[in-house]
Parts: C-alpha cells; sequence; structure tokens
C-alpha cells in the first residue's frame, strides 16, 4: 500500500484526550481534560429543553445563527472597545478547536511559518502542521513562564507570517501583561504580521492579573483574529460553540474554510447558547469568582499535602513539579507519560504529562485542572495525599 500522510504521521493523538481514556477505564478522577463537572447555568439549559420542542432542528447559516452572532459581537465589541460587524466580522465554529484550525489554515500557506510559545495547546502545532506551515516554538520559561522578545523577533525576521498566543495560557496559567501583549504587537506591526490568538479562558484570570485582548490594542485590530469558544464561560464543553472575530477580510476567507470543513455548528445548541451571551456583566463576575474559590481551595489542598506547584494566573489549570518522585528508586528512569498513567491506575487521579505541551525536553512536569465541585477537588487532594506520602517513606 502507497504510504499514508506525512502530515499526520508527524503529531501523535491528543495525550490529553488519550488521559481521559485511561481515567475512564480506570474510574480516577479526571482532572486532565479539562471540563466541569457541574452543570451550565440553569437558563442555557431551560432554552435547550425548549429548542427541543420548538426548534430549530435544520441547518442555521453556514456562518451562525444571526442572534448568535448578534451578540457575539456585542460581547466582543465591549471587549475590545469599538464596533463589530455581526455580518462580516464574526464566524460561529464547531467549538474553538474549529475557530483555530480556521484561522490557521485562512493565514497559511504551505512552507509559511507561524510563531507558537512552549508550552502550548498540543493543537496549535498540529493545526499548524495540517495548514502545510512550519511551528516555530518560542520558550515561556519555568516558574513564570518568562520569554525572550528577540526570539520572537528572530522568528518574524526570520518570516514568520502569524504569531498564535494563548491568553490565559493553556497549560500554564499565565496572563500576558499589557507591556507583553505590545512588545509583541508593535513587532506584528513592524513585520507585518498576523497574530492568532487563543482567549477561551478570558473570564478566568485571578487579581491582580487582567485579560487584555490583543486585537483592542492600537493598530492591532486589522491583523489580530481572535478565536474563542462558549465552553469554558458556560460549562458547555460538549456544546462545541467556537467562534472567530477579526476584520471583515479575515473573516470572509475563514468562512470557506468552515464551509468546507464542517459545514455549520449545530442550530439547536446555538439558538440556546445565545442566552448565555446576552447575560449581564454579573454572570462573568460570579464566574470569576467560583473559579477564583476554586484555585484557592485546590492550591491551598497541594500546600497542605506538600506538591510543589506554579500558581496560574488565569485559566484553571496548575503545573506540578514531580521531580522528587521521579528521583526516587521505583521511577528511576521513567517519563512524565508513564508516571501519569502510573498515577492514574495507583492513586486514582488523571493528570496530563507535561512534555505533551513543550516543545523543549521538559520531563518533570503535569498538568492538573480544579473545574470541578468542592466535593471532587476534596476527594483529589486526598487521593493525592498518597503519592505525597512517598517522598516521607524511610
Amino acid at each position: 500500500m502507497k504510504a499514508l500522510s506525512r502530515r499526520v504521521c508527524s503529531f501523535t493523538d491528543s495525550v490529553i484526550r488519550r488521559m481521559t481514556r485511561i481515567s475512564d477505564a480506570y474510574g480516577a478522577i479526571n482532572l486532565s481534560q479539562g471540563f466541569p463537572d457541574f452543570d451550565p447555568p440553569r437558563p442555557l439549559l431551560d432554552a435547550l429543553a425548549k429548542v427541543a420542542y420548538d426548534g430549530p432542528h435544520q441547518y442555521s447559516v453556514t456562518y451562525g445563527a444571526q442572534n448568535l452572532r448578534e451578540a457575539i459581537a456585542g460581547k466582543h465589541a465591549r471587549t475590545v472597545g469599538y464596533a463589530v460587524d455581526p455580518d462580516t466580522q464574526v464566524l460561529v465554529t464547531c467549538g474553538g478547536t474549529e475557530a483555530m484550525m480556521c484561522a490557521m489554515m485562512t493565514v497559511c500557506d504551505p512552507g509559511d511559518k507561524v510563531l507558537v510559545f512552549s508550552p502550548f495547546y498540543e493543537n496549535y502545532g498540529a493545526d499548524a502542521i495540517l495548514s502545510g506551515a512550519e511551528p516555530i516554538y518560542v520558550p515561556l520559561v519555568p516558574p513564570a513562564y518568562d520569554f525572550d522578545l528577540g526570539l520572537i523577533e528572530q522568528g518574524f525576521r526570520d518570516g514568520a507570517k502569524a504569531m498564535v498566543i494563548c491568553n490565559p495560557s493553556n497549560p500554564c496559567g499565565k496572563v500576558f501583561t499589557r507591556k507583553e501583549l505590545s512588545d509583541i504587537a508593535a513587532l506584528a506591526i513592524q513585520y507585518d504580521a498576523y497574530i492568532i490568538t487563543d482567549e477561551v479562558y478570558e473570564h478566568m484570570v485571578y487579581a491582580p492579573a487582567e485579560h487584555i485582548c490583543m486585537a483592542a490594542l492600537p493598530g492591532m485590530a486589522e491583523r489580530t483574529i481572535v478565536c474563542n469558544s462558549l465552553s469554558k464561560t458556560f460549562s458547555i464543553t460538549g456544546w462545541r460553540l467556537g467562534y472567530v472575530v477579526g476584520p471583515a477580510d479575515v473573516v470572509e476567507m475563514a468562512k470557506k474554510v468552515h464551509d468546507f470543513l464542517t459545514v455549520g455548528a449545530p442550530a439547536p445548541l446555538q439558538e440556546a447558547a445565545t442566552v448565555g451571551l446576552n447575560f449581564a456583566e454579573d454572570y462573568y463576575r460570579e464566574l470569576n469568582a467560583l473559579y477564583t474559590k476554586k484555585r484557592k481551595r485546590f492550591l491551598d489542598g497541594l500546600d497542605r499535602i506538600g506538591l510543589k506547584h506554579n500558581i496560574p494566573e488565569g485559566t484553571y489549570f496548575v503545573m506540578v513539579d514531580i521531580s522528587d518522585f521521579l528521583a526516587l528508586p521505583q521511577f528511576a528512569g521513567w517519563t512524565d507519560l508513564a508516571f501519569c498513567e502510573w498515577m492514574i491506575r495507583e492513586i486514582g487521579v488523571a493528570a496530563v504529562p507535561g512534555s505533551s505541551f513543550f516543545r523543549e525536553p521538559v520531563n518533570h512536569l503535569i498538568r492538573l485542572h480544579f473545574a470541578r465541585s468542592e466535593a471532587t477537588i476534596d476527594e483529589a487532594i486526598d487521593r493525592l495525599g498518597k503519592l505525597a506520602a512517598l517522598l516521607d517513606t524511610p
């Protein structure tokens, strides 16, 4: 048989989703794949129940239902401080995953280069490769996840056509400061490059950090493609509703990619989700307060049992340092992947090996998340206590 696509052979399946499958097989607490274990807001559920009988149940407009696009445009306009046209600047997609793929395929031709921070959400590298582009990785250096602006300029100087920025950043929880974003923006303008942003965790930012949309900075509206999702904001990851907002000429091209990639997002779910996008600002403040409380509960638990970790400025992810465990004789020579598989079987908690996020040879970090009920968080900490007890064993 002839060889299959070299592109597809150049990356693995999703390690995150693989950890979920193993977790399910062993009945572990899944702190690997980032989705809540609590219900969406009641008004969304009530709207969905109504839609079940009233419809729509057939295709919506390919680019997204009119009322949903208008709601997205209004919300985004409040974020960036200028008007957004729902007809020419908004595209509804099948989740933020498709939004990112549409943006990448719209911007990139085969052979183009794209800058990506490392660590990175695993889809970004695959998206670039599937678009025929070459990802150029710029390190975010733990523990503060700082970066060298000179490496970004070198990437643009070497011909990078675009840069992907996840803000707040999955997996490390970094929230980029205004100065950091402004410095990157100045380089994008100087080298005439696009910025593709992933902002799905925009409402999970912890004081004193603040979320700043790149498209709101001077000169960036015309070169920023914002990818976002309703999944995390409304706890509806299974509804698969995302969107792209950007300059009209870019979105017009992205619509063509979307049209032939998925045709359209689910019509009934678009109708129900519109209710959420019309919530008052109080909803977002309450959501932030909820996750601020969950972060404190989880980090306090990790501190109590003695696990080393970073303090995320945003998202619901935490990077835990397992160096001390890998130094124990029983784990000699183990990879972080092997350690995570062992954790699922023996500790009953699922994590993601950090190596799946880093381009660099990082093998001592794992990612956990706290998008769980208080009872689940407490049970997870109890189980992780058994892990920490290994360090006290003579």
